[in-house]
């Protein structure tokens, strides 16, 4: 079995949907891409189903299996999903997931012909006529830091003459996050109270935190686990994998900076953390893999963090942005305002890594656990993933299109972040949304 996903027909950039709107260059969901998530139509009361993200349709899948779309083995799978989550199909490993996806390109590719959409035509819901949930029981969260730039940026603020720590180029930094405070694009969340402590202050205070600030991340979702006190190979991390999300790690500074010593983050982290609710499988992110390099100078990772696979193709180039919309800008129907954009290429860690020293320890990943990637910022200064970049510390104002200005999060701003993937030669793909909304603290 490769180690990595392979190139094969699905990702042929001339292959074409019979579903018109999934052939437009400006979407996220061409035939190439086929994301997995749990949806169910607006308003309804029912369970969640599985579903794939088609243009402008979402698929449900049981349906398509029930129509005869999709075989058997992978309808009796798909129906232990609803209500669920993906977890079943997650656990089964990548063959089963790779089989949908092949099954979904037969079934959708325009070469089906007439017959085809009028069978599945029941099956399709209007992506604006859907609700959209988790796409799978999240067990446990792990955010790690392997944003270089981000580490660099931040660690300049606080110890200019020795921004990175010294473990920082030699292991991948992580720390475990809350669960039940994960939630799906669209989620809105109450601006965090908590203690603070004033630069100029003798004690601290307990109120709304002021500095709120949101985070740029990549999510991985674990599919297959493995069993406690067996490690996972470098060479077989991408086994592993299921696929990724967009992930907003929102965070209170000022909780942050009284708290994190010793420890690390704990409240300034635990209040929201948003994903985006498609799951772009790691098949989708094939045509997209760079090879991993390290700059001149810097330590190469430790032989159980490297392998031939990763070296080659181990990196992924997804173009990262956020998008800041204020509670103004809505009334007045202004347009986000785009604040950065970044690689996520540029990662000092893959995320094969990142799981593999994970489970280096012997610790048990399970199907649905969640991997953060840390902030991932560009080499620029205006390129930070975090308004704590972007402002230096909050001493400097951004200035909005309308000309409002933010140093960090007030009440009523939604944030976005966009993810793309493009190369020469291939059908670009997206993530689809991730936003979220700030709410004023409870009174």
């Amino acid at each position: 079995m490769s180690a990595l996903p392979d190139l094969d027909h699905t990702h042929d950039p001339a292959l074409r949907s019979w579903i018109a709107s999934a052939n437009t260059d400006d979407t996220d969901f061409p035939i190439q891409n086929l994301p997995l998530g749990m949806f169910r139509r607006a308003g309804a009361t029912g369970s969640f189903r599985p579903g794939t993200a088609i243009g402008d349709q979402v698929l449900d899948l049981i349906a398509a299996a029930e129509l005869g779309a999709l075989s058997e083995s992978l309808g009796a799978v798909l129906r232990t999903c609803e209500g669920l989550g993906l977890n079943p199909l997650m656990a089964i490993g990548p063959a089963l997931r790779r089989q949908l996806r092949h099954e979904l390109v037969a079934a959708l590719n325009a070469d089906a012909g007439p017959k085809q959409s009028e069978q599945l035509a029941p099956a399709l819901v209007p992506i604006g006529d859907v609700e959209m949930t988790l796409p799978c029981r999240i067990g446990d969260y792990t955010d790690f830091y392997a944003g270089i730039h981000h580490a660099t940026a931040v660690g300049k603020l606080f110890r200019p003459d020795n921004p990175l720590l010294p473990n920082y180029k030699w292991v991948p930094i992580g720390y475990h996050g809350r669960v039940s405070s994960i939630g799906v694009s669209g989620q809105s969340f109450r601006r965090p109270v908590g203690q603070t402590k004033a630069p100029d202050a003798e004690t601290p205070s307990v109120g709304a935190i002021k500095r709120l600030d949101y985070e740029l991340e990549i999510g991985a979702l674990v599919g297959t686990g493995n069993e406690q006190g067996h490690p996972i190979a470098i060479g077989d991390a991408e086994q592993h994998l299921f696929g990724l999300v967009l992930l907003n790690d929102w965070s209170a500074r000022d909780i942050q900076a009284w708290e994190y010593q010793p420890l690390g983050p704990f409240l300034s982290k635990s209040f929201a953390t948003t994903l985006s609710p498609w799951v772009i499988t790691m098949e989708a992110l094939a045509p997209f893999r760079r090879a991993f390099t390290r700059p001149d100078g810097d330590p190469q990772p430790l032989p159980y963090l490297d392998g031939a696979a990763n070296r080659e193709r181990g990196a992924i180039s997804i173009r990262l942005e956020v998008h800041l919309q204020t509670r103004a800008m809505r009334d007045e129907g202004v347009a986000p305002a785009r604040l950065m954009g970044s690689d996520f290429a540029d990662a000092y860690w893959t995320v094969a890594q990142m799981l593999t020293h994970h489970a280096s320890n012997g610790c048990n990943l399970q199907p649905g656990d969640l991997f953060g990637s840390g902030t991932m910022s560009g080499a620029a200064a205006d390129q930070g993933g975090s308004l704590l970049e972007l402002t230096q510390g909050g001493k400097q104002p951004i200035t909005l299109p309308n000309g409002e200005q933010r140093v960090f999060l007030q009440d009523g701003d939604s944030v976005a972040l966009v993810g793309r993937c493009e190369a020469p030669g291939r059908r670009a793909i997206g993530f689809g949304p991730c936003i979220g909304t700030v709410l004023p603290a409870v009174a």
